[in-house]
């Protein structure tokens, strides 16, 4: 009650310039957190309950969420629904709806890219955005430059970030943990001061306007169907990611990502490349974000330095920490409720922020691995029996 005292309970109207005492949000928030402090125990209860059985050995039941995607009742349905829902979604849906959708699908595209780095390698990357802001500004200058198209500049943005991931990549092939951050922290910042203070090459804090968006064999689209055909351009980009990402999760340098952020030392005394995995990892991740950075600059039709600060990777980071790390469709669901939960939340006006923020304690007290945690792979070797 103490703490949203300022928020919940003084109001100022400026206009007739007097303060409204709202004493009645103090007593519903007294109650509120009341209540909830029963549920919050019980919950609490459970969980250091389910924690005592693991350590004892007993049979404890998985997680709903890994039932779900292991049995094929479950999640062949489950695609169907979802792939006709995504389908469907942009003629059932407003134009403001379609328009958020393609925000969080952006974010689901370079999220899964940090994924590579963060959730795989167990690289913690603070300066991720750069490449992000590579990939967007890479677009405008091009086209702006030399008029270069959409579908051109795709495969030119991605290169851009490969080669910004293997240029960050060098400097800190000898750090970790909070040094690495530090580090990929001040990379972020030295890109986003340069775009802000180099007019002559990136216009500045003014930015760059009228940037097209994707086309179509030129024809002409208005701005609902251009809307549309960005969001299923997204569906696709975001299948394609998923595939990739999965196969490389899979590969040989996948499996070499993960000994390495399970435990250095052991990875380079088995013979793994340490400098050759710490660049593909970077390289690969910079890489989505550089594509990601594309479809932002197309979608928004203007970019400046302010949209790449910090915060940006700090979301990012979220995304795949609160979905996740590792998992897939962990970072996938991390990113839909991120992106659009402070959106669908507007309707409670001043005070969404405090719910979302809510909602992310809650989220890290009882889910600490993510929505859906990464589950270690065990291989057990079994004799067979053989016959005379």
């Amino acid at each position: 009650m103490f703490l949203t005292f300022p928020i919940m309970v003084i109001k100022v109207n400026t206009i007739e310039n007097i303060v409204v005492w709202r004493w009645k949000n103090l007593f519903i928030v007294g109650i509120g957190v009341f209540l909830l402090s029963f549920v919050w125990r019980y919950l609490i209860k459970r969980k250091e309950v389910g924690k005592k059985k693991a350590e004892a050995g007993e049979l404890v039941k998985p997680p709903i969420t890994q039932r779900v995607l292991k049995e094929p009742k479950f999640y062949i349905p489950a695609l169907i629904a979802v792939a006709v829902f995504a389908i469907a979604f942009p003629f059932v849906f407003s134009m403001y709806q379609t328009n958020i959708m393609v925000t969080a699908l952006i974010y689901v595209v370079i999220s899964l890219g940090l994924n590579i780095v963060v959730g795989l390698a167990g690289l913690l990357d603070l300066g991720y955005v750069a490449f992000y802001a590579v990939g967007a500004y890479t677009y405008a200058l091009l086209n702006y430059h030399f008029g270069l198209g959409f579908w051109t500049v795709l495969p030119i943005g991605a290169a851009m970030g490969f080669l910004f991931g293997v240029l960050l990549g060098f400097p800190v092939l000898r750090l970790r943990g909070d040094y690495l951050a530090i580090v990929t922290l001040g990379f972020g910042e030295i890109i986003r001061l340069i775009l802000e203070n180099w007019n002559e090459f990136s216009f500045g804090p003014s930015g760059i306007a009228n940037i097209p968006r994707p086309g179509l064999f030129g024809i002409q689209m208005s701005l609902h169907s251009s809307i549309i055909y960005l969001y299923f351009l997204m569906i696709g980009l975001t299948l394609f990611t998923i595939f990739v990402v999965n196969r490389l999760q899979d590969s040989r340098i996948g499996r070499a990502w993960i000994a390495l952020r399970e435990d250095e030392i052991a990875c380079q005394a088995m013979g793994i490349d340490k400098t050759k995995t710490k660049l593909t990892a970077f390289a690969l991740g910079a890489t989505w974000a550089g594509m990601g950075g594309v479809v932002f600059a197309a979608k928004t039709t203007f970019i400046n330095p302010a949209s790449f600060t910090i915060w940006e990777s700090i979301i990012i980071l979220c995304v795949v920490v609160i979905g996740g790390m590792g998992s897939i469709i962990g970072v996938i669901i991390g990113a839909l409720i991120l992106i659009l939960l402070p959106e669908y939340l507007r309707a409670f006006s001043e005070y969404r922020m405090l719910i979302f923020g809510a909602v992310l304690v809650v989220m890290m007290v009882f889910r600490p691995g993510g929505i859906i945690s990464d589950v270690r792979r065990i291989y057990r070797f079994e004799e067979r029996e053989t016959t005379a």
